[in-house]
């Protein structure tokens, strides 16, 4: 038994999927990023004393930035109107929550667009703080819920 590959045409050759004849529905994608901020970058966070700046703005701009520019950085993906993108944060003890989340009522998801916002963001907290303690851990980076489209509603 042959396996099709979605995005390879019939000489081999890389190409980005057909979705013209799939019916636009409204989608939504949450993704997260897991980032371990040692305790001298909990301080100068909860001190606002972050060098860079406003950590939780430039962060949340850069994620936003970044699902915005999704199919610039991965070869295949689809541009998507995208109507609405969240970056927001969730701070326990030494652990830093990302969850990014993206909107749109088109013919594909917004999975990666949402997995980048929670990615970019991420790394910007590591940008910005790397002066304070490079021992800063993304440690996880993942979908954990979507709506929409012909594979409907799935969540971790």
């Amino acid at each position: 038994m042959t396996k099709t590959f979605t995005h390879l045409n019939d000489h081999g050759a890389a190409e980005m999927v057909d979705v013209s004849q799939k019916q636009d529905t409204e989608r939504v994608a949450i993704a997260e990023a897991i980032v371990y901020l040692p305790d001298d970058v909990i301080l100068a966070i909860s001190d606002n004393t972050v060098e860079k700046g406003d950590l939780f703005s430039v962060a949340r701009i850069a994620g936003i930035q970044a699902a915005k520019k999704c199919s610039d950085l991965i070869p295949l993906c689809h541009a998507i109107p995208i109507s609405k993108i969240s970056v927001n944060f969730e701070k326990n003890k030494n652990i830093l929550r990302v969850l990014a989340s993206c909107k749109s009522n088109f013919k594909t998801g917004v999975e990666m667009e949402a997995l980048t916002a929670a990615s970019i963001s991420a790394l910007t907290i590591y940008d910005m703080c790397k002066g304070i303690n490079k021992r800063i851990e993304i440690q996880k980076v993942r979908l954990i819920e979507k709506t929409g489209g012909k594979s409907g509603s799935w969540k971790v």
